[in-house]
């Protein structure tokens, strides 16, 4: 069985790049068999089809953004370590997987609808945590206005996939972590 979940993860990185490059509707599932060395038929004994792979890209990540961002947000000892945490988490995360960020910039309304209530409902769990933290950070800040902020630091954070291998990763990071801790704290 792991043989399978190996190759079934395989395949999901092969269709989120060929997605990422060249957009959902212009990818066909012999796109992927063929770069993925297969028939497209034969994709079929691990996903229902395209949209499937859209929502088996999507769900984990978006599990693992919230899981990580509750343990970051309750682990710190104060508000402005765990946005300190939260923030080198998501840097890196986004470093990490431009074409993910990309995929979903472009290609999130292709996903069946309960597929993307699942993910929009993760999405929001993680943007509450964030919220939750700077409401300590910025008291001042309302819930709204924090929300609002959370998600411009977001935008900052995932250009990844536009930054082109401009800068050096250890660069990318530093630069888009200040960027955002000096658009959320307090002067």
């Amino acid at each position: 069985m792991l043989v399978k979940t190996r190759r079934r993860d395989e395949i999901l990185t092969i269709a989120v790049e060929l997605f990422a490059r060249r957009g959902y509707h212009g990818v066909s599932m012999d796109d992927i068999g063929a770069a993925a060395g297969v028939t497209g038929p034969a994709l079929y004994h691990h996903f229902a089809g395209k949209e499937a792979m859209l929502a088996a890209a999507f769900t984990p990540v978006c599990e693992h953004l919230l899981a990580e961002g509750r343990q970051r947000a309750s682990a710190a000892p104060d508000a402005i370590t765990a946005l300190g945490s939260l923030v080198d988490f998501h840097v890196s995360f986004a470093l990490g997987n431009p074409a993910v960020i990309s995929l979903y910039l472009h290609e999130i309304d292709r996903l069946p609808q309960d597929s993307r209530r699942t993910i929009r409902r993760l999405q929001r769990e993680y943007v509450e945590e964030w919220v939750a933290v700077l409401g300590k950070v910025r008291p001042e800040w309302d819930p709204a206005r924090a929300r609002a902020a959370a998600h411009a630091a977001f935008g900052l954070m995932n250009a990844t996939p536009f930054l082109d291998d401009e800068l050096d990763r250890s660069d990318a990071a530093t630069l888009l972590g200040r960027l955002a801790l000096d658009a959320l704290l307090p002067r």
